[in-house]
């Protein structure tokens, strides 16, 4: 049994064990892993964590993950697991492409009010458009997500004109006119 990873077969099985163990809070939401969604999870948090470079020195991060978004109005059950397996990826490269100066929470925080909001539970808006004007901001050195842990700073940022009931009635005025 010479040059088996045994550190690492045994923090995988931990892990798979702590995802196992969300269960217990995310079924009330109708959303369960498998053991082998646990360990598929797991496999591409590592190599998610090698893609941007990264490393955990304590607890995984994927728990939180979970528990921040097992209530979304856009995860069920049959898209869970590539669900978390995704956001984990956009996690990992957004710590970066914020330079690390904003904390999990604030992250996770903002990731959740907008992928509920804004991008109606678009990955794709979520990481290229909300997650990149945010992570610009971060950049040049904004500070004001920290006094919400990363919740209700968007909308100030936001690039996007909106549509909002006055516009709308504006619009549809000019188009009858």
């Amino acid at each position: 049994m010479e040059g088996k990873d045994w550190i690492g077969l045994l923090t995988g099985q931990i892990q798979v064990t702590k995802l196992m163990e969300t269960n217990q809070y995310t079924e009330r939401f109708g959303l369960t892993l498998t053991q082998e969604d646990a360990a598929l999870i797991s496999a591409e948090q590592k190599q998610a964590l090698q893609a941007q470079k990264r490393v955990e020195f304590s607890e995984s991060i994927l728990p939180e993950i979970i528990y921040e978004f097992c209530d979304s109005d856009y995860i069920f059950q049959d898209n869970y697991t590539e669900s978390i397996v995704r956001l984990q990826e956009i996690f990992f490269q957004y710590k970066n492409e914020m330079l690390d100066e904003i904390t999990d929470k604030e992250l996770l925080h903002f990731m959740r009010e907008q992928f509920e909001g804004i991008c109606g539970g678009d990955f794709e808006y979520l990481e290229g458009t909300c997650l990149n004007i945010f992570a610009q901001a971060i950049r040049a050195g904004y500070y004001g997500h920290q006094r919400t842990e990363g919740l209700s700073v968007y909308q100030g940022m936001d690039e996007v004109k909106r549509w909002d009931r006055e516009l709308f009635l504006e619009a549809l005025s000019e188009l009858l006119s």
